[in-house]
């Protein structure tokens, strides 16, 4: 069965919760995607809390920070994939592009989105990906901000075409904004 969610909200909305209820809910392999890097110890703690939220007999992770269509090309026919998440997924993009002396911009961003969406399309199992709401509050004060904040709504957006189902969780509670049965 091939599925694409996308569950979207504002952080500690519940989110993340929301996507592991549905992922344990399906039948398949559990696959935990994991983009987020470990930059500080509070960032390592966060890390930790959220393996622990999972049953370790259910999940295996699999750390990615940037290649995260090619993981989802390897991933088992059938298998269910929790991708968390896009948002720091394209601050890792943004990052390898600044070390490297790039700069990145909105182009760059939409041809990442589409190979995932195309390795979406090609994955016979369930993807559930989890990405934050950035756009609801003030214009941020600098460039590389509201590139950031342009980069990951042109990445929901393109995402949530695609996507079978969209849902935003806002405090707890998970709203459907698309489901095509």
């Amino acid at each position: 069965m091939n599925r694409l969610l996308l569950v979207t909200g504002g952080a500690r909305s519940g989110k993340s919760s929301y996507a592991q209820q549905r992922a344990e809910a399906l039948p398949g392999e559990k696959f935990f995607l994991a983009t987020c890097p470990a930059v500080d110890e509070e960032m390592q703690e966060r890390i930790i809390r959220h393996q622990d939220d999972r049953h370790d007999a259910l999940w295996q992770t699999i750390e990615e920070e940037i290649q995260i269509a090619s993981v989802v090309d390897t991933l088992p026919d059938l298998s269910v994939c929790l991708l968390d998440c896009l948002t720091l997924w394209v601050n890792n993009l943004m990052y390898q592009a600044e070390q490297k002396g790039d700069n990145f911009r909105e182009d760059d961003v939409v041809h990442y989105a589409h190979e995932l969406i195309i390795a979406a399309k090609n994955f016979s199992g369930s993807l559930i990906c989890v990405t934050n709401e950035v756009g609801l509050g003030v214009v941020p004060d600098n460039h590389l901000a509201r590139l950031y904040r342009d980069c990951v709504g042109r990445c929901n957006r393109l995402i949530a075409e695609a996507a079978d189902e969209v849902v935003l969780v806002s405090c707890g509670l998970p709203l459907s904004l698309k489901n095509r049965v």
